[in-house]
């Protein structure tokens, strides 16, 4: 099976170890991985912030560079579901419209692909210590991921799988939203945190790391002991 890589921006400037690791295991499970150099953004920060005209010129480069009849796994919920949610909207009545259609078709979170595609949920991983799940926004919202992680956790040896309280409530990241409403975003961090500390938890799960940089800052500024990962360095680890 052919899988082209979309790689967000903030996991290829800040978190490229999460993008090996999504490679490491979709190989493993006997995938053909390829990447497109060429890849850039998706536009949806532009998008957030009210420049739709902007974001369409980013979008369209986008759809070029995917333009592929093979699957397209992606580390992100938020980014995933805007390229599906939104890209109808950017390219509505256009010329463009059926290359979005296929590529809307094609497009798969990470966990998501892994369950539904492939119909995996035991990796293999070994993490030894207790587990709570955030839902990022995007993949629940967005993308309509729930069980699919948690099923995935559930299969990790050593890993004792613990729900926090309000798991599905927003973590106050949004992007934009924590630039123009730091004291709201950061209020929200702060109590994401206290109930995944609260669980007894030594890892915040999640499939968005644009969710786990927001939490890890406020943790790491308020030593809290507790440690965000990925899920997908989650299913790499120990093998």
């Amino acid at each position: 099976m052919n899988v082209q890589l979309f790689i967000p921006c903030f996991v290829d400037q800040l978190f490229p170890e999460t993008a090996f690791n999504m490679v490491k295991v979709l190989e493993k499970l006997g995938c053909n991985v390829m990447y497109n150099p060429e890849q850039t953004c998706c536009g949806q920060p532009a998008y957030n912030a009210g420049y739709q005209d902007e974001c369409r010129t980013v979008a369209t480069k986008f759809v070029k560079d995917f333009k592929t009849f093979d699957y397209i796994v992606a580390p992100s919920g938020s980014c995933t579901g805007f390229v599906r949610n939104y890209y109808n909207k950017l390219f509505d009545n256009s010329a463009a419209h059926n290359d979005v259609k296929l590529l809307r078709k094609n497009l798969y979170e990470f966990t998501e692909f892994l369950t539904e595609v492939l119909h995996v949920t035991d990796l293999g991983a070994t993490l030894n210590g207790v587990g709570t799940y955030h839902d990022a926004c995007g993949a629940l919202r967005e993308c309509g991921i729930k069980e699919g992680p948690r099923k995935l956790l559930e299969k990790v040896k050593g890993l004792e799988l613990k729900e926090m309280n309000d798991c599905e409530v927003c973590c106050g990241f949004g992007g934009t939203f924590s630039v123009k409403f730091e004291p709201i975003s950061m209020g929200m961090g702060e109590q994401k945190v206290h109930n995944a500390v609260n669980s007894g938890a030594d890892y915040l799960i999640s499939t968005d790391l644009s969710c786990l940089m927001h939490l890890d800052g406020y943790i790491r500024k308020h030593g809290t002991n507790i440690k965000v990962m990925h899920i997908a360095d989650v299913l790499a680890s120990g093998w």
